[in-house]
C-alpha cells in the first residue's frame, strides 16, 4: 500500500498536528465543523523529514499532489494555469507547535502573463490583479529566489517617490504595470534567468522553500527561545486564494477570540480594507480595530462574531485567526491557540472555569508555569510615573515596564546583553530577523505597526514589555537617534516603557515589584488544592523571604549563610578570621561575626513564623572572601594592621586549582571546628530569642559538601554541643541534616540517613561533579551540544534526568530504604524550573525550593504534575 502524504481538508482533524502541523490539522477541523475555509489540502510533516534528510521528495508525493490539485479545481470550478478561469494558491508553512512569523509563506502563486489575462477578464478590476502580481513576484522573488527583498522595495519607493504618494494603494493599475516589468528586469540580473512563468514550477520550488525554512536560522533561533525540541519539521498547506484586495467590499483582518494582552472576554484585532493578509501583519499600513468593521460591514462583522463563539465552544480556548473577505463573502484561513501575555493566559484560564467551558484542573493545564516569569514583571513606581511625563504614547501590545539603553539593531542588543547591560530595541518595525534581539532586549518600541504586528504577538509570548505603532516616532538608523516631538536621544540614551499603557518616558524611571492579586492568587489557590510536592524558597534575607512567603512558599529550603559575610565590617571581621594564625585569634574575630549573624537569623526566623528555615553552614572556600586587587589588598593591610605581603602570602596559600572541589564545605568546619561552633550558636541563640516573642521558630541545620557519614558525624557533634550550651536542646524543635552534591554522597545515601534527619540535592554542584564540567565555563560549549542534540537542553536549567536525575531517584530509593517518612528537597536552581519540579514529583521528593519569584512556577508546575500523573 502506498504511504499517504498529502490529505485533503476533509480528511483531517484536529487531533493529527504530528502529521499535519496546527495549521492543516485545524484547517482540517474548521472545515469539517461547517466554518467557511477556502478549500486546500496538506503535504504532511513526514514529508519535510523526508526531504531534509535526504534532499529529495518521496516518489508517490508527485502523484498524489496531482491529484490533490485536480480534486481541488474541481472544489472552486477552477482551473491551475488556465487562461480562463485561473485557480491561484497560497502556500504556508505550519509546524506542529506554533511558530508565527518564523517560516515562509507565498500567496498568489499560480499567476504569470497567461494567467493574469484571465483574472483581468473575469474580475473587470486591472489593477487588483496586477497588484497581486506585483505581490506574487515580490514574495517569490524574497522566499523562493532569495534575492534581498530591499531591491524589491527600492523599485516600489521609488515609484512611489516619482508619484508623489505614500501607500501602495494609491499604485493605479499603470504603476503596477511598470513595477512589475522592473522586477521581472531586476530578478534576470540578479539570477541570470526569467522569473518562473510555469505555476508548476512555482509551486514545486514554493514547496521546497517552505520546507527549507524550518532550517532558518531565525525558525532555529525562535525554537531555541521557546524551548520547541523534538519536532520532526513543517507541513506545507496549499489552500486555494480569496482576495482581500478587490475593492473596498473586500478585506483582511486578524482577530483573538479574547485580548491577548490583558484577557478581557472581548473580540479583539484588527483589519484593513482592500488589502492582502501580510498587510496587516508587516505593519506597513496602520489597521482599523476589529470593531470598527461593525460600520464598514455589519454583516460580516456579526458572522465572524459566530465564528468566534463556535470557535471558543469547539476548541476550548482562545483562538487567533484570520479572515479574509472578499467581495463581501466571510472566508476564515486559519485558527490556532493563540499567544498570549502571562496576565492573559491566567485570566482566560480562571474565566473560562468561571463560564464552566473548562475544569478547574484544565485551568491548571492551561497555563504554562514557564510563562509566569511575565506575571512576575516589574511596573513602574507609580509615584515616579505621576510626577513624570511620557514624551509619546503608542499601542500598548505587550504589558509591564522595562528600562534600557537605545538600541537600533538586534546585533547591539544581543553585544549590550553580553555586557550585562539593559538595551530598549527601538525599530521602524520588527521582522523574524529581529528575534535574538527581542529576546535579550528589556521591551521593544516600533513606530509602525498594529496589535497583531510581529512585534506585537513575538513580543506577548516572550513577555516582554512592548509598545507599537507610535507615529510621533521618527526614527533616523544612519545617525542613530528618534525625534519625538521637542524630544531628541541618541543611543545609549535611556528609555522606560509601559507596555501597559503604551506610554514611554526619557530617562530610567524607578520599577516596582509585582504582587499576587486576582486571578493570579485565584489559579494558585487551585494548584495548592492539587500539588504533593512542597514548595520552598531559597532566601538570604528577610526582605527576599517576605517576598517568597507572600507568594506562597511554605519555608525556606535554602539560607546561604556566605551572603551574609560580605558587607561593611563584617568582611573586615571575615578577613580578620581568614588572616588570623591561631585559633584564639580565629575565635576572636568570629565572635565580631557572631552578633551580625545571629541578627539575620532572628529577621528570617521572625518573617517565617511556624515555617521550617533550612540554613546552610559556611559552603564557598576561604580566598572567596579575600582582596584580588593591589589597592584592596593595601586598604585591608591599613585597617588590620597585617603586612601586604603577609596578606599576599595567605591569598597564594589558599589559592586553589579547582575551588568547586576544594576547601570547602563540611572541611572547613572540620580543620576550623569553630567556624561551625560561631554559626550554630547564632542560629540557636536566635532561635531561642525569637521564640520568646511566642514566634514559632523551625530551624534544620545542613551541613554542605558531605561525602563521608564520619565527615557529617563530626559537624553534628559540634551542632549539639552548641545546641545544650545555649540552652535550645529542649527548648527550639531543629533539625541537622545534609545536602547531597557529590555522587559519592549519593551512593552512600543510606548510611547518611541513619545519622541525618533531612536531605536537600544541590542540584548545580551535583550536575557539575556528574558531567564534569563546572556552570560558569560550560556557556562556552552547552550551546553547541543543544544544537547538536547532545542535550535536549542547557542541564544547569533543566535536571539532566538520564545522569543526574538517576542518581537523585537512587538516593532517594537508599535513604528512605532506611527512614521511609525521611524529608528529601531540592534547592538549586532547579527548583524554579517547570520541567525538573514535575521530574521531583515522580522520584517522590519532599519539596522544592526556588528564588522568591519562581515560587507560583514551582507552585504551578507542582499542580500540573500532579494532574498529569
Amino acid at each position: 500500500m502506498v504511504e499517504k502524504l498529502v490529505y485533503l481538508f476533509e480528511e483531517g482533524n484536529k487531533d493529527m498536528k504530528d502529521l499535519l502541523g496546527g495549521k492543516g490539522a485545524n484547517l482540517c477541523e474548521m472545515t469539517r465543523i461547517g466554518l467557511p475555509v477556502p478549500s486546500g489540502f496538506v503535504i504532511s510533516i513526514d514529508v519535510c523529514d523526508y526531504f531534509l534528510k535526504y534532499g529529495k521528495y518521496p516518489e508517490e508525493l508527485k502523484e498524489q499532489i496531482k491529484d490533490a490539485l485536480i480534486k481541488l479545481e474541481k472544489k472552486m470550478g477552477m482551473k491551475f494555469n488556465d487562461e480562463q478561469n485561473p485557480l491561484l494558491l497560497s502556500i504556508r508553512s505550519g509546524a506542529k507547535a506554533s511558530m508565527p512569523g518564523m517560516m515562509e509563506t507565498i500567496l498568489n502563486l499560480g499567476l504569470n502573463e497567461k494567467t493574469i489575462k484571465g483574472m483581468i477578464n473575469n474580475s473587470g478590476n486591472e489593477r487588483f490583479v496586477l497588484d497581486c502580481y506585483r505581490r506574487f513576484i515580490q514574495m517569490f522573488g524574497d522566499v523562493v529566489l532569495e534575492i534581498e527583498m530591499r531591491k524589491f522595495d527600492e523599485i516600489l519607493e521609488n515609484k512611489k517617490k516619482t508619484k508623489g504618494i505614500e501607500l501602495d494603494i494609491d499604485l493605479d493599475a499603470k504603476d503596477l504595470r511598470e513595477i512589475i516589468d522592473e522586477y521581472k528586469k531586476m530578478v534576470k540580473k540578479e539570477l541570470g534567468k526569467d522569473f518562473p512563468e510555469d505555476p508548476e514550477e512555482q509551486l514545486w520550488l514554493a514547496i521546497n522553500a517552505v520546507f527549507s525554512s524550518w532550517n532558518s536560522a531565525r525558525a532555529i533561533k525562535y525554537r531555541e527561545i521557546n524551548n520547541i525540541r523534538g519536532l520532526k519539521g513543517t507541513a506545507v498547506n496549499v489552500q486555494a486564494m480569496v482576495f482581500g484586495n478587490l475593492g473596498e467590499d473586500s478585506g483582511t483582518g486578524v482577530a483573538f477570540t479574547r485580548n491577548p494582552s490583558n484577557g478581557e472576554n472581548e473580540f479583539y484585532g484588527e483589519y484593513l480594507m482592500n488589502a492582502q493578509g501580510e498587510d496587516v501583519v508587516a505593519g506597513i499600513r496602520t489597521p482599523k480595530p476589529i470593531t470598527e468593521l461593525k460600520k464598514d460591514m455589519k454583516n460580516n462583522y456579526d458572522e465572524l462574531l459566530k465564528v468566534r463563539e463556535k470557535l471558543e465552544n469547539h476548541f476550548k480556548d482562545m483562538q487567533d485567526l484570520e479572515f479574509t473577505i472578499q467581495k463581501g463573502k466571510l472566508y476564515i484561513l486559519q485558527t490556532r491557540n493563540g499567544k498570549r501575555t502571562s496576565h492573559a493566559s491566567v485570566k482566560i484560564a480562571m474565566d473560562m472555569f468561571k463560564e464552566k467551558l473548562i475544569s478547574d484542573k484544565d485551568a491548571i493545564l492551561r497555563v504554562d508555569a514557564g510563562q509566569l516569569n511575565q506575571l512576575l514583571h516589574k511596573n513602574i513606581d507609580p509615584i515616579f510615573k505621576e510626577k513624570s511625563q511620557p514624551i509619546s504614547r503608542g499601542l500598548p501590545a505587550s504589558p509591564g515596564a522595562g528600562v534600557g539603553k537605545i538600541v537600533f539593531n538586534a546585533e547591539d542588543a544581543v553585544v549590550l546583553s553580553e555586557k550585562n547591560e539593559p538595551a530598549i530595541l527601538v525599530r521602524l518595525e520588527t521582522s523574524p530577523e529581529d528575534i535574538e534581539g527581542m529576546h535579550v532586549s528589556k521591551g521593544v518600541l516600533t513606530a509602525r505597526g498594529g496589535m497583531t504586528s510581529h512585534a506585537a504577538v513575538v513580543a506577548r509570548g516572550m513577555g516582554k514589555c512592548c509598545i507599537v505603532g507610535c507615529s510621533e516616532l521618527q526614527i533616523n538608523e544612519k545617525e542613530k537617534i528618534i525625534r519625538v516631538k521637542d524630544a531628541v536621544l541618541k543611543e545609549g540614551d535611556y528609555l522606560t516603557l509601559d507596555g501597559t499603557t503604551g506610554e514611554f518616558y526619557k530617562g530610567e524611571l524607578p520599577l516596582t515589584e509585582p504582587k499576587l492579586s486576582g486571578e493570579f492568587a485565584e489559579l494558585m489557590t487551585i494548584a495548592k488544592k492539587y500539588k504533593k510536592l512542597g514548595v520552598r524558597t531559597n532566601a538570604d534575607t528577610p526582605k527576599d523571604a517576605k517576598t517568597a512567603r507572600e507568594f506562597g512558599a511554605e519555608g525556606i529550603g535554602l539560607t546561604r549563610t556566605e551572603h551574609m559575610f560580605f558587607e561593611g565590617e563584617r568582611i573586615n571581621a571575615m578577613r580578620e578570621m581568614i588572616l588570623a594564625d591561631t585559633e584564639d585569634e580565629r575565635k576572636t574575630a568570629l565572635n565580631k561575626l557572631l552578633p551580625y549573624q545571629r541578627k539575620d537569623f532572628e529577621g528570617i526566623f521572625e518573617v517565617m513564623d511556624g515555617l521550617p528555615v533550612i540554613i546552610r553552614l559556611l559552603d564557598p572556600p576561604l580566598h572567596e572572601f579575600l582582596p584580588k586587587e593591589d589597592k584592596e589588598i593595601k586598604e585591608l593591610s591599613k585597617t588590620s594592621g597585617i603586612s601586604e605581603q603577609k596578606i599576599k602570602k595567605k591569598i597564594e596559600e589558599l589559592h586553589e586549582f579547582n575551588p568547586m572541589l576544594g576547601f570547602r564545605g563540611c572541611r572547613l568546619g572540620i580543620v576550623y571546628p569553630e567556624i561551625s561552633e560561631m554559626q550554630a550558636r547564632a542560629i540557636f541563640e536566635a532561635a531561642i530569642n525569637v521564640e520568646n516573642k511566642k514566634i514559632v521558630v523551625l530551624p534544620e541545620i545542613e551541613v554542605p559538601n558531605i561525602i563521608h557519614v564520619e565527615e557529617f558525624k563530626l559537624i553534628k557533634e559540634i551542632i549539639k554541643k552548641v545546641a545544650k550550651e545555649t540552652g535550645a536542646e529542649n527548648k527550639i524543635k531543629y533539625k541537622i541534616g545534609t545536602m547531597i552534591e557529590f555522587p559519592r554522597a549519593a551512593m552512600i545515601a543510606d548510611d547518611l540517613a541513619k545519622e541525618a534527619e533531612f536531605m536537600s540535592f544541590g542540584t548545580n554542584d551535583l550536575t557539575q561533579t556528574t558531567l564534569g564540567f563546572s556552570r560558569d565555563d560550560s556557556g562556552r560549549f552547552i550551546p553547541s551540544y543543544i544544537l547538536k542534540n547532545i542535550f535536549e537542553k542547557d542541564p544547569f536549567q533543566t535536571i539532566d534526568q538520564e545522569g543526574v536525575g538517576k542518581i537523585m531517584k537512587l538516593t532517594v530509593e537508599k535513604a528512605r530504604s532506611v527512614k521511609p517518612e525521611m524529608d528529601i528537597g531540592i534547592c538549586g536552581e532547579h527548583g524554579g524550573d517547570p520541567a525538573s519540579v514535575k521530574f521531583c514529583h515522580k522520584i517522590g521528593l519532599s519539596n522544592v525550593s526556588c528564588s522568591p519569584f519562581r515560587v507560583p512556577i514551582a507552585i504551578l508546575s507542582a499542580a500540573q504534575a500532579a494532574i498529569e500523573n
